[in-house]
């Protein structure tokens, strides 16, 4: 137990720090103050979108045009929005959506060709983390796609787990086992030698 309690706190200042960085330079309206545009909802959520999507895919080329993605379908969908607020969350499960496509686009892309692993962190954001906080996000890229999107939307996200079983498609309970999971799996990657 104390080995995930360290892995949890661990994860939980890295994306926590990711997330302080995003929120530091592009502020996020409080639900009261939902923006009421289109427009609106791209200048503030476009850019941690596009951080979450890169979390999750490890390509800011392919990060962009997922978000970009979740805009169109957002905007084909406008006039269907129960309300402005209701927007971010549907952005937000596009986003995760459009990841899993993306990830299931790879996978099936390297039965046919060797994998190729990519570095595709900028030097600017790595040098904005610690060696710890570096080998998180290293640990981080090499777990199950689940298993990365439920730490992911927990502690880059900072949802709850009724938000993150709405965003993923999963139950809470899910929710949960896998995050406790993660965590192990996590702790262990980082424990192994490079």
């Amino acid at each position: 137990m104390t080995g995930d309690l360290s892995a949890e706190r661990t994860v939980e200042r890295t994306l926590g720090h990711l997330r302080a960085i995003d929120t530091g330079t592009f502020p996020v309206p409080q639900a009261e103050q939902a923006p009421l545009t289109l427009e609106d909802l791209y200048r503030t959520h476009r850019m941690r979108l596009v951080r979450l999507a890169l979390l999750l895919v490890d390509e800011p080329a392919t990060a962009e045009d997922v978000v970009q993605e979740a805009f169109t379908g957002l905007h084909r969908n406008w006039g269907n929005l129960r309300d402005a607020a209701a927007a971010v969350g549907y952005l937000r499960t596009a986003v995760v959506n459009g990841s899993r496509s993306v990830l299931r686009r790879r996978k099936t892309a390297r039965e046919y060709t060797p994998p190729h692993q990519v570095n595709a962190r900028s030097a600017e954001s790595l040098a904005m983390l610690t060696a710890e906080h570096q080998s998180v996000v290293r640990a981080l890229s090499q777990l199950p796609p689940r298993q990365r999107e439920v730490l992911v939307l927990r502690y880059y996200g900072d949802l709850s787990e009724a938000e993150i079983a709405d965003a993923a498609g999963i139950s809470k309970g899910t929710v949960k086992s896998t995050a406790s999971r993660a965590l192990d799996a996590l702790q262990k990657i980082m424990r192994t030698p490079n």
